[in-house]
């Protein structure tokens, strides 16, 4: 399954989610909504697999296969954390940020080689960078959920059925995002010798990892609800830049995790 056949699967998955979103805010047709919406992201998963297939290896290594992972785990978890929490609008986001990053996909087409440089040819490279998109998709959910409670507050609406779906939203992210640190710490061992070299990706993601424990720091502390939620905001940005931008930035044309 070539890159080519990637529209005929993500047009389908995108109306799926598309109307599955719409469907959900009616009562009677929620049932079918939730079928609609897990269809989607089936249909979504099987390129995946038949893609992984096509080009013999982990499609983990062009910025247009992680948005792949990014699309399928975005959307897995805003249903998961719908069902769980039933905010119904949790499904609407997700989808449409699961959508942007397909047709960024559909937009920018990339070459992707059958073959792996040598440093990605690990045991690390999986479970690795699956942690960190995982880690990425939590805290996406969250900071939309954040911002809609910032508009909440503006008109002092608490609500604290949303804290929590936060909170818990970011503990677990930040816990696939501390492990995918210290697995890929191990895989710098093995294939340059030293855990951590201050690499400029490397850097960004301490400044990332740091301010979302800042978040946790002042959630445990009962700082202002307010600054928190700007706090989870500014993480996410300081997230953007890890994972798409640090590239772009002179000082990381040499860095030895631009592939």
């Amino acid at each position: 399954m070539s890159w080519d056949s990637f529209i005929w699967f993500a047009l389908p998955s995108v109306l799926l989610w598309i109307v599955a979103s719409l469907l959900v805010y009616k009562t009677k047709y929620e049932l079918v909504s939730n079928i609609l919406f897990l269809l989607g992201i089936s249909v979504f998963l099987l390129f995946i697999i038949l893609f992984w297939q096509h080009i013999s290896r982990p499609p983990f290594r062009t910025m247009g296969e992680t948005r792949l992972w990014y699309s399928f785990f975005i959307t897995s978890i805003g249903y998961i954390t719908y069902r769980i929490w039933k905010y119904k609008w949790l499904l609407s986001y997700t989808a449409l940020v699961g959508t942007v990053f397909i047709l960024i996909n559909l937009l920018k087409p990339e070459i992707h080689s059958t073959n792996l440089m040598p440093a990605l040819q690990s045991y690390w490279f999986i479970p690795h960078v699956t942690s960190y998109i995982i880690s990425y998709s939590m805290f996406g959910a969250a900071t939309i959920a954040a911002i809609i409670l910032l508009k909440k507050l503006r008109t002092q609406k608490e609500d604290l059925k949303l804290e929590n779906l936060i909170d818990n939203l970011v503990y677990v992210g930040f816990g696939f995002l501390a492990l995918g640190m210290l697995m890929g710490c191990m895989w710098a061992k093995a294939a340059w010798g030293n855990y951590w070299s201050w690499d400029p990706k490397e850097t960004w993601a301490f400044l990332t990892i740091t301010t979302y424990l800042a978040y946790i720091h002042s959630r445990i502390q009962r700082i202002n609800l307010r600054t928190s939620l700007w706090i989870l905001i500014i993480a996410l940005i300081l997230l953007c830049i890890t994972w798409l931008g640090v590239s772009y930035l002179p000082s990381a044309q040499e860095s030895i995790h631009v592939y």
